[in-house]
């Protein structure tokens, strides 16, 4: 694959990338414009950072937000740099804006939201989400995105990550061509085909961004500290459906090799 002179993913991480489904890349976006997004999501949620009080909920839903913050955030060189590396330049779609947040706030109360999944990507018309498809080519998604807009510890309700799970899905898509899975079907089983992958967690400061791989296992998990916790976990889309006349990219390697495919 061809190397930019400006690069922010070593070789290493784009190999950790293609084998376990997933790269943290660190100061993605400036911990001062985290801190202004914030800002933006306390008054859009309607709730303070001073009244403790008022945080009842275990979870608090802001689908989108497109102001200018939050496409500078998702846009800035660093990240660019990312995503061509791992999805090609030219084969993506540069954000503007940034969903979903789940706003996580300390509680002794179940989210409810915290079972093992994908993210789907297709047949998003449908009314019910539980029958949303992927297919093994990840139409409609090129990446899945973390981005943390607050610290991130362990006790922080960090997303769950089930490393090198990626591989096994694709495996399961494989047999289903174009057609792909719903969710509901990826979920039959409650993704115990994954349970033997290694955990990780997205934690990290504010400003920083995990960038994974579509069929990349993950869950949430319920909030044991002290302070809310910011996130957004949107797609990046592609362009367009996979062109067999491209070099292909990290994410397809990383399909290719699972499946053991040549396309």
């Amino acid at each position: 694959m061809p190397v930019s002179p400006q690069i922010d993913l070593t070789p290493g991480q784009v190999t950790h990338f293609i084998n376990q489904g997933f790269v943290r890349l660190d100061d993605a976006f400036p911990a001062d414009l985290a801190a202004e997004c914030r800002s933006a999501l306390w008054e859009q949620i309607g709730l303070s950072p001073d009244r403790h009080e008022t945080w009842t909920a275990p979870v608090v839903r802001v689908p989108f937000m497109g102001t200018p913050p939050f496409v500078a955030a998702a846009n800035t060189p660093r990240l660019h740099r990312a995503y061509d590396q791992l999805v090609g330049a030219g084969r993506w779609v540069a954000p503007t804006g940034l969903g979903s947040f789940p706003i996580r706030f300390p509680s002794p109360t179940s989210p409810g939201d915290d079972g093992w999944h994908v993210d789907v990507s297709f047949g998003t018309d449908h009314p019910d989400f539980m029958e949303w498809r992927v297919n093994v080519k990840s139409s409609g998604r090129a990446l899945l995105m973390l981005f943390l807009f607050s610290d991130v510890g362990p006790e922080d309700a960090p997303t769950r990550i089930r490393g090198g799970s990626h591989s096994v899905i694709a495996r399961q898509l494989l047999p289903h061509g174009e057609a792909g899975l719903t969710l509901r079907q990826l979920a039959a089983d409650g993704f115990a085909s994954t349970a033997h992958c290694p955990e990780a967690l997205a934690i990290g400061p504010a400003g920083t961004v995990y960038l994974c791989h579509p069929f990349l296992v993950h869950a949430a998990q319920a909030h044991r500290g002290t302070q809310p916790r910011f996130m957004a976990q949107p797609p990046l889309f592609p362009v367009g459906e996979f062109n067999p006349a491209l070099p292909p990219s990290p994410v397809q390697i990383a399909i290719r090799q699972a499946c053991s495919l040549t396309f």
